[in-house]
């Protein structure tokens, strides 16, 4: 009997133990949560841009920004040094610099990227994420998740003879990047003539003509405006000549004056100057909030990763996952790497840990979007477009109803079939011609099949539903590109959408 009493007495005392801790651990917890909303840090007032480096394969994507890391002090001397030895055991001298964003050994081995790298730099007026997306075109599919979230495209093009033609032919990636870029988003493209120091080139001014002239009338027919869009520059990744500095006169005599015309859509003499001259328009804060998702992981709770398209996302806002339309609520904001902030404006990269989902809830092309009474993200199975038709497949050069393809916008990756073709898109009339003449065209005709280089309108339908906009209402969610059997056919833009 004594002995159950002293088991009474001990087990009264680590109850009683018990509850100090759970009143200590609820003091310590109520600390700790001013703390934590202490710690976290205002957003950087400077603007953010994600940069996505594109081109054929070896035209020296890699080199280039593992340079620019490097002369904006973002890489240390002893790694470069460490990359260096490593280069030369393989007997790759020039790669050292492409190691710095080929991180795993597939890449390396092969000196060809494989994922998309990502890397943060700044300048005193911008922050930029490098992305550098894969060349080969095995891997597009890759560099289309790397383009959707960017804002700026820089097409590296090499000088050196014989590889920029490889790359412009038919088949060539040059022009496959070029044409998705643009209907990723990007709104700038910034074309850097690179190598121009191989010895086959010599910094010579008709080459860096030669390459341009090619050039222009091709991103004209993916849509870009020449003038206000692209700009052209000559520079060397390995070297670093026009990246942060310009190139020596005694090396490029021409430059100079060419740049003080502005004979590039450019006065910057370097890419850097370039870069920050950008004005990036049509991000309101104030519009509903479209953040979509990359991807997503557990990492003591859910975390998405997405870019915040339009709108503000901050700590405490409850969201809305569509198409699901799961409620959620927001308990951080990550920015970068590790900046936990209180809120994220459009153009920055995110990370998002939402509160009582789980991963199964939230998948890649999903858009978080904001509460009722705001309008969410519409979730559609079918919708009509615009779409140019670039370069059919030679065994399927007819576009009809039935045809069938991938679809990728945004983060989406979807099958889509065609069910209708409702008609041709007639080209503007000239600047001059009468009303009447513009008038006198009549209806459109139906169409019943089109064929390369037909710009149409049609309803698409997808098997499942996926959230598009239209393109009059947030761009970077109306804008598409098809593809099949590994190849881009046609790019388009979201005009109306169906349920």
């Amino acid at each position: 009997r004594d002995s159950d009493d002293d088991d009474d007495d001990d087990e009264a005392d680590e109850t009683a133990t018990a509850d100090g801790r759970a009143t200590a651990g609820a003091q310590a917890g109520t600390q700790a949560a001013p703390a934590e909303e202490e710690s976290l840090i205002e957003e950087d007032p400077r603007p953010h841009l994600n940069l996505v480096f594109i081109g054929h394969v070896d035209a020296g994507k890699s080199t280039l920004s593992g340079n620019i890391l490097y002369l904006t002090d973002h890489v240390d001397k002893r790694t470069i040094e460490k990359y260096e030895r490593e280069a030369k055991q393989r007997n790759r001298e020039s790669w050292f610099l492409a190691f710095i964003m080929d991180t795993n050994e597939e890449e390396r081995a092969k000196g060809k990227t494989v994922e998309v790298g990502r890397a943060p730099f700044a300048t005193e007026v911008k922050r930029y994420t490098i992305l550098d997306a894969p060349g080969h075109k095995n891997y597009v599919p890759h560099m289309i998740s790397g383009a959707a979230q960017a804002d700026v495209g820089i097409l590296v093009i090499s000088a050196r003879r014989g590889e920029f033609e490889t790359g412009f032919e038919r088949g060539g990636q040059t022009r496959e990047h070029a044409m998705l870029a643009k209907t990723l988003g990007v709104r700038y493209l910034v074309v850097v003539v690179n190598k121009m120091d191989d010895p086959t080139v010599q910094w010579s001014k008709t080459r860096y003509e030669e390459c341009v002239s090619k050039l222009k009338p091709f991103l004209k027919s993916c849509g870009y405006t020449i003038k206000k869009e692209v700009k052209f520059l000559a520079i060397s990744g390995l070297t670093g000549a026009n990246v942060l500095e310009p190139v020596a006169p005694a090396v490029c005599d021409w430059w100079a004056p060419l740049c003080a015309a502005a004979g590039n859509n450019t006065t910057d003499r370097t890419l850097l100057a370039c870069l920050d001259q950008l004005a990036i328009t049509g991000r309101s804060e104030h519009s509903p909030l479209r953040v979509p998702v990359l991807d997503r992981y557990k990492e003591g709770g859910t975390i998405a990763l997405g870019k915040v398209e339009v709108g503000r996302v901050a700590v405490g806002d409850t969201i809305v996952i569509m198409p699901t339309g799961t409620r959620t609520k927001v308990e951080q904001v990550v920015v970068g790497e590790t900046s936990h902030v209180r809120s994220a404006k459009p153009g920055e990269n995110v990370a998002l840990k939402l509160a009582n989902v789980g991963v199964e809830d939230v998948a890649k092309g999903f858009v978080l979007c904001s509460p009722p009474p705001a309008r969410a993200c519409p979730a559609v199975t079918r919708f009509t477009a615009q779409i140019a038709l670039v370069e059919l497949l030679e065994h399927r050069p007819v576009f009809t109803a039935g045809y069938d393809c991938m679809l990728h916008a945004h983060t989406v990756d979807s099958e889509v079939t065609v069910a209708k073709l409702l008609h041709e898109v007639k080209k503007a009339p000239k600047a001059g011609a009468s009303k009447a003449a513009a008038g006198s065209a009549g209806p459109p005709r139906p169409l019943h099949f089109a064929k390369q280089g037909a710009l149409i309108v049609a309803v698409l339908a997808v098997p499942q539903s996926i959230c598009l906009e239209a393109f009059e209402d947030v761009e970077q969610l109306g804008r598409f590109t098809l593809r099949d059997e590994g190849k881009s056919i046609a790019i388009g833009k979201v005009l109306s959408l169906t349920a």
